[in-house]
């Protein structure tokens, strides 16, 4: 069987930074420190907006002007587009200061091209972005490689008009007649394709008007997948009609690629109180980055999580599985700022090219190995977790 470093080895050299010594990772302590327990607290480290840039039409929406009043002090700056600011975009220069922007930036758009697209894994249909970006910084994260170096939260201001879309186009799909993999009963909306919403959750309304709006279509449902743990969201009574996924890998593994987010025992912690929130959980394992002990790692995080859910949180508990997929462009990007989180994600002898639908050119693992590690997953997760059905895997 072919190995890969362990990472719980090298934690002395990835957390050596803690103290202010020098490093060649460009990542302050404060995004990779253990938080404490105010979640308001680790929220406002996470984001501390200093410079707001704004599309001139952004002024136009109550939202718009709503989070400016928030950030009164930040800097604004005016562009012809969200997608356009050299500052941000392709600026290859931006790599050592990329947590530094994700934290201290916001870009303040109008959603253009307001339109589902159709999905049949994590949800049958992809809901116009509400956001775009995110102020955490997985290494291995696809928005990132698709927008472009720096990649700080756009908010999109005209979310009145994203929800009279999404229920114009839930209507038109009448009621769901045929069970899928994504929901027996509800058409399955995604709602954070290009961003985390817990964390859009701590900016503006937008995450909480479409929970709303969710709770009140009658043959729809609304799905995210999260690494923040935002209590907020605990008071925005979903009531069944909204399914949190939150993403989970050991720990061991997270702290070195998972940079900014909630740590692992705060999520699976999370899952009972969002249940008896409303809100319908389930567990995201992705990315599965394979490792020396990865087997023992997967083991030792499906045993907490049986330790710790209610049984009721066992009952409606689903999950889905995805292996890692990376990319060339990524992967260079990431060792100006992170390379202690590419000897994990950049294995050239285990990874072969794969071809994405939109002609990206990303690598994933060998073909007959990814098998072979899909089925040992798998077969652990239900060994360990019987009652944890498995919606895909891949």
């Amino acid at each position: 069987m072919h190995t890969a470093p362990d990472p719980v080895q090298n934690q002395t050299a990835v957390f050596a930074t803690f103290d202010g010594s020098s490093t060649s990772e460009n990542i302050a302590p404060e995004d990779i420190a253990p938080e404490d327990s105010s979640e308001e607290n680790a929220l406002s480290r996470l984001l501390q907006v200093k410079e707001i840039y704004y599309e001139p039409a952004a002024l136009e929406y109550p939202r718009g002007q709503e989070i400016l009043s928030r950030y009164p002090d930040a800097r604004r700056i005016e562009v012809a587009s969200h997608w356009q600011i050299p500052d941000l975009h392709g600026n290859e220069d931006s790599v050592e200061d990329w947590n530094r922007i994700k934290r201290t930036v916001l870009v303040l758009g109008v959603k253009k091209s307001i339109q589902a697209r159709p999905n049949d894994r994590s949800a049958d249909f992809i809901a116009p972005s509400h956001s775009n970006g995110c102020a955490q910084a997985c290494s291995y994260c696809f928005v990132a490689r698709r927008k472009g170096f720096a990649n700080p939260i756009t908010t999109f201001v005209n979310i009145e008009q994203i929800q009279k879309y999404l229920k114009r186009h839930a209507a038109r799909q009448g009621e769901k007649t045929i069970a899928s993999q994504t929901d027996p009963r509800y058409w399955v909306y995604e709602i954070g394709e290009n961003g985390d919403c817990s964390v859009d959750a701590a900016i503006c309304n937008n995450v909480k008007d479409l929970i709303a709006l969710f709770r009140d279509i009658p043959n729809a449902k609304a799905t995210f997948a999260t690494k923040r743990v935002n209590r907020d969201l605990l008071n925005y009574d979903p009531q069944g009609k909204t399914r949190i996924r939150f993403s989970l890998m050991p720990q061991t593994i997270a702290q070195v690629v998972d940079i900014r987010t909630s740590s692992i025992d705060d999520r699976i912690n999370a899952v009972n109180d969002f249940v008896n929130a409303g809100y319908e959980v389930h567990l995201n394992f992705a990315p599965v980055i394979y490792h020396d002990n990865w087997q023992k790692n997967y083991t030792a995080l499906f045993q907490q999580i049986d330790d710790t859910l209610s049984p009721t949180a066992k009952a409606q508990l689903q999950s889905e599985v995805i292996f890692l997929t990376h990319n060339e462009g990524l992967h260079q990007v990431n060792l100006g700022w992170h390379p202690q989180g590419e000897e994990l994600l950049w294995r050239p002898d285990l990874q072969e090219q794969k071809y994405s639908q939109n002609g990206d050119i990303n690598v994933r693992y060998k073909r007959g190995f990814k098998g072979q590690l899909v089925s040992t997953f798998c077969d652990l997760l239900k060994q360990q977790l019987p009652y944890c059905n498995t919606r895909y895997a891949f």
